[in-house]
């Protein structure tokens, strides 16, 4: 009996002990509808207080004797989920939480001051020490991943014609969402490679693309995109007050006056990586302003930022975004100051309808290899980002041993699944639509037709106007473009051209030389050379009644060359002739009969540009180069234009010098001011074409470079100053106005302010009566010194899109058919 019991009781105890062995638990957390990891989740036995946290890329890992059959994980914002563990010793667990969309508002109650407030003030106080810009040099290699995803990928999507011969590839989504996460279709994913140099004092970076892998729909340009993807464009720096993130200014929280904006709860004391940090809540006080929500861990010894969780939600005044998520771990340099060893930023693009796909933006950024305080030369700064000449040619082993993170299973698939996707004839046929709306050309071998906005007008002079234009792609030459269009109008019977080539004859310091020649309808005042880039403003001026018409010739020879980083020269001969279509004389001589009238005139132009922005930013596009800025310094534009009488049957000779300065100016809590201050002065007599024709608008759409109020060829002058001035206040104001925050309109202030002067000389060549004796229209002058001004107010956002604004004009009011109020519209499509 006694062995009996003996025997019961050591198996029941060696059960015991088989159920109480150590075992090892591993897993990953992400997000069930993106796919991101999440970072410092909590991982905990259920009913218990034992577990860990995941690492930043959502990784956990830990030994243990499981006190109950459960495992728990638990992150604010998501739904709490729970797994059986199982008898194995080593148990992979992972877990996709689904974001809980609902919160309950706070009240927080304290008898005294808040102790995270104290914490602020340290972090405050130490931010010159920790911020990087403190070194007086730093470099690393910089680790780059970028994908984009359509989600909400419904059943209605699938069945609808475009995405049906995509069906057979819908069907292995789930190998991208994972067997409990909702399905994503990629359409882009990249990877770069770089070493990214920054110098303090001047302020300057650089960044070597020394790789990069592109893969896409309908991405052609692997070189442009390869310059896009790296550090120079994810640079997230807490540090500075306010943060360029989608191009808006969202301030940061630990900013100078972090309590404008935010409110904190000290919520935790942990270990991370060995330093002792506080964990700090961050929450914002107004929803709609373009701050953070969510967590940030200050470290005890220095406040220095070790880590970020933070995200903007959809109550926030952003259009197009639902979500944006940005994660941070940093770490200090053997000078002290912290810099960023890995981010992650994820942005959710709003689907428009519940059955309409969105896109999610997944961009994951990493470095090593850091060194501080050894600063090149400075020349070596020169070009701001440099592409490789072999960084496309890299293969899969090179990848394999270079990237800083290995490829998942689930990125691995994603390359496959987007070379399957963009082989089907009716998606290459769709994104050849888009990239058709989008630039204006469609590709044709080693030709690009187009653009489409001129192709058909209608008005009084040339009646229907058909066009046909094209110019040269890369595949043709990466060194010449030719280009042109021919158009015919059935009321005129005339033919209409131009034909025109240049060569690039260095990219490093770009230069080029051209030549054109063009004959075509012109309009005074609206001169294509006034109304800027606005090429649907300028398609459209073509249709209806033509105001003051002219045919012109004109032929350009012109070169081109920056001298130097931001400065850059160029020189144009022209000839130009003007015969008008509409009644016009001005006198040309005169003798002991009286004066003698031309109503024609040609003019040969010797013109030279000079142009100079502080660290503006271009990228190269093949045969082009693309300016993406330059941080907020203003841009000058100078030119001077001299005309050579007799020179080529020129019949005029002058002068003329034009200033122009303009700038975005961030103000913080009062958005962005944007103002162009422009002067300019003829110092000789010329017939008045060739006078500064102020630019009016009578169109009921609001153009940021023309008069709101002012009528065509209502006013001209020999010397004139001029400003335009907007005020976007963003949500400045409204976010604190119940109801109206809900909307998310911006205010936006407009002013305009023009005074000119004409000579007497220049009144004088101004008869009465043109040569056949009709009538001839004059324009207004400025008197008294009195200048032209016009004021305007109203909101830009609404549904998204729509800018309306009114005006009122202040001064010359009583000129004839002064139009003293209006309203303009505006479509734009901002964040």
């Amino acid at each position: 009996m006694k062995l009996k019991l003996l025997l019961l009781l050591l198996f029941t105890v060696t059960g015991i002990t088989s159920l109480a062995q150590e075992k090892v638990f591993n897993g990953r957390v992400i997000d069930a509808q993106t796919g991101e990891p999440l970072p410092f989740v909590s991982v905990y036995f259920k009913n218990s207080d034992f577990g860990t946290t995941t690492n930043f890329d959502g990784n956990y890992s830990f030994k243990a004797i499981p006190p109950t059959d459960s495992l728990t994980v638990s992150y604010v914002g998501y739904i709490t989920r729970s797994k059986a563990i199982t008898k194995e010793k080593v148990q992979t667990i992972n877990f996709q939480l689904q974001d809980n969309s609902t919160s309950l508002a706070e009240v927080l109650i304290r008898p005294t001051e808040n102790p995270a407030f104290k914490i602020l003030r340290q972090v405050v106080a130490h931010k010159a020490l920790n911020n990087k810009e403190k070194l007086s040099a730093y470099q690393y290699e910089s680790y780059n991943k970028i994908e984009l995803d359509v989600d909400n990928i419904t059943d209605a999507f699938k069945k609808r014609s475009l995405i049906k011969p995509v069906t057979s590839i819908l069907d292995s989504i789930k190998l991208i969402a994972g067997d409990e996460g909702e399905p994503v279709l990629p359409v882009f994913i990249s990877e770069s490679l770089s070493d990214f140099y920054y110098l303090k004092n001047p302020k300057k970076t650089k960044e070597i693309i020394k790789a990069s892998k592109v893969t896409g729909i309908g991405m052609d340009d692997g070189s442009l995109i390869s310059q896009l993807i790296g550090s120079t464009f994810q640079e997230y720096n807490f540090y500075d007050n306010r943060m360029n993130l989608l191009n808006k200014e969202f301030v940061s929280p630990i900013a100078d006056g972090w309590k404008l904006y935010y409110d904190y709860d000290l919520e935790d004391s942990l270990y991370i990586n060995g330093v002792y940090c506080y964990k700090l809540k961050v929450i914002p006080r107004r929803a709609q302003d373009l701050v953070f929500g969510g967590y940030m861990w200050i470290a005890k010894e220095n406040y220095a930022l070790r880590q970020v969780d933070l995200s903007v939600g959809k109550s926030a005044n952003l259009n197009f975004i639902e979500k944006v998520k940005i994660q941070q771990e940093l770490q200090p340099t053997a000078s002290g100051p912290y810099l960023p060893v890995k981010t992650r930023l994820l942005v959710k693009i709003i689907s428009v309808g519940k059955q309409r796909p969105g896109m999610l933006a997944k961009i994951y950024t990493s470095s090593r290899n850091i060194q501080v305080n050894q600063p090149q030369a400075l020349q070596f700064y020169a070009e701001p980002v440099e592409l490789a000449e072999k960084a496309l040619k890299h293969n899969d082993a090179f990848w394999n041993e270079n990237r800083h993170d290995s490829l998942s299973a689930t990125e691995q698939h994603v390359y496959a699944m987007i070379d399957s996707v963009r082989e089907i004839p009716a998606v290459k046929t769709y994104v050849e639509i888009v990239n058709i709306i989008i630039n204006g050309y469609k590709t044709v071998g080693k030709i690009d037709l187009g653009p489409y906005p001129y192709t058909y007008a209608y008005n009084n002079i040339e009646g229907h106007r058909f066009q046909l234009g094209f110019k040269t792609n890369p595949d043709f030459s990466r060194k010449i473009e030719f280009s042109g269009f021919g158009a015919y109008g059935t009321r005129d019977g005339r033919f209409k051209y131009r034909a025109s080539g240049r060569a690039i004859l260095s990219r490093r310091k770009w230069t080029e030389v051209g030549i054109s020649d063009k004959e075509d309808l012109q309009q005074i005042g609206l001169e294509s050379d006034k109304i800027g880039d606005n090429a649907l403003f300028l398609a459209s001026s073509r249709f209806g009644e033509l105001k003051r018409p002219y045919r012109q010739h004109e032929t350009e020879l012109w070169a081109q060359r920056e001298l130097f980083k931001g400065f850059t020269e160029r020189i144009t001969l022209r000839q130009r002739s003007f015969n008008p279509l509409f009644p016009f004389s001005y006198v040309f001589d005169s003798n002991e009969n009286g004066v003698v009238l031309k109503n024609s005139f040609s003019t040969s132009e010797i013109i030279f540009d000079t142009r100079f922005a502080n660290n503006e930013l271009f990228l190269q596009s093949e045969n082009s180069r693309i300016s993406l800025g330059n941080k907020g310094w203003p841009v000058f534009n100078l030119r001077y234009l001299l005309g050579l009488k007799n020179a080529l049957g020129s019949d005029v000779s002058y002068q003329r010098l034009e200033a122009n300065v303009k700038q975005d100016i961030p103000m913080g809590i009062l958005g962005t001011g944007r103002y162009e201050l422009e002067a300019g002065r003829i110092f000789s007599t010329v017939p008045y074409p060739l006078l500064e024709v102020h630019l009016g608008n009578e169109t009921p759409f609001y153009t940021r470079n023309a008069f709101a109020l002012m009528n065509y060829f209502e006013f001209a002058s020999d010397s004139y100053a001029s400003l335009h001035y907007n005020q976007h206040l963003e949500g400045f104001g409204l976010n604190s106005i119940p109801l109206i925050s809900k909307l998310k309109w911006r205010m936006v202030l407009t002013g305009n302010v023009l005074y000119g002067h004409l000579s007497d000389a220049n009144l004088a060549l101004l008869p009465a009566q043109d040569h056949k004796g009709r009538d001839l229209e004059t324009f207004s002058q400025f008197t008294n010194g009195l200048p032209y001004a016009e004021v305007g107010y109203g909101f830009e956002n609404i549904f998204k899109f729509l800018r309306v604004q009114a005006f009122h004009r202040l001064t010359y009011r009583n000129n004839p058919d002064a139009n003293n109020f209006g309203i303009k519209l505006a479509a734009q499509f901002n964040l």
